[in-house]
């Protein structure tokens, strides 16, 4: 299998992370994984070694800026990487009653899944433009189609990055940069058994990260997945906003 030889990966301790590690490992790649779970780090560390990876790891909350920034100041004076994947994410839902999100798992959400997310790139980007290539891989999702009257934070911070990713696929390009978009729908974790609702179509990880890494590998704008849930999620977003939301509430995703 070949691929980029220097992958970054963020939330790597998480379901889809881990996978995508593992996707990546082998013989002459280079992996640097950014985690906040130490046992499950060392792990996967030993995990991807065995595959023939070169492993570089950092246990860091990313809400941490300064410490964020430095990380990858670090990472970047050794050159850009070939491919980073902001996967890092977390979820918040509404009460059973409907009581609004606790605020400051809100504000963790806006931390982590968006300005995290942002800072990333953009203390990522000049050592790409500097060498003139690059690919970054946001982790976005389906949910970002249409907002889910059980997760509206989630929601919201996966739609704005679906955009930022999008704006910044048209705006790299011509400096040879690519950006993709990475829209999963239910990819098995505690995190997605946590969430509300029905989860249709559910993937495990490893399935998720193979389709991850051909579509990256062919440079895909939107890499949605799966079939039919990523086509019906589409039409929430086309069709008229009182037909849509009728439509989330007879799935059994509001009251």
């Amino acid at each position: 299998m070949s691929g980029p030889a220097r992958v970054l990966i963020t939330g790597a301790t998480g379901a889809i992370g881990s996978a995508l590690a593992l996707e990546y490992a082998r013989a002459g790649a280079a992996l640097i994984l950014q985690g906040r779970q130490p046992e499950a780090m060392a792990d996967l560390a030993r995990r991807c070694q065995a595959q023939g990876a070169r492993v570089e790891t950092c246990l860091l909350d990313l809400r941490d800026h300064d410490a964020l920034l430095a990380w990858l100041g670090r990472v970047c004076a050794a050159g850009a990487p070939d491919l980073v994947i902001v996967n890092a994410g977390v979820n918040t839902h509404v009460g059973p009653a409907g009581e609004p999100e606790p605020w400051a798992a809100v504000e963790a959400l806006l931390e982590v899944n968006l300005k995290a997310a942002m800072r990333v790139v953009q203390a990522i980007l000049p050592a790409m433009r500097a060498r003139g290539s690059g690919q970054i891989a946001l982790l976005s999702s389906l949910a970002a189609y249409f907002g889910l009257p059980v997760t509206p934070t989630y929601c919201a911070t996966k739609a704005g990055l679906k955009a930022y990713g999008e704006a910044l696929r048209g705006g790299l390009a011509a400096e040879g940069i690519k950006v993709n978009v990475i829209m999963p729908g239910y990819v098995k974790s505690p995190m997605c058994d946590d969430m509300p609702g029905p989860k249709p179509f559910a993937w495990q990880p490893a399935r998720a990260a193979r389709v991850i890494r051909r579509g990256l590998a062919r440079d895909r704008a939107r890499i949605s997945f799966p079939f039919p849930l990523n086509w019906g999620s589409w039409w929430l977003a086309v069709l008229p906003a009182p037909i849509s939301i009728r439509i989330v509430r007879w799935l059994g995703y509001g009251r």
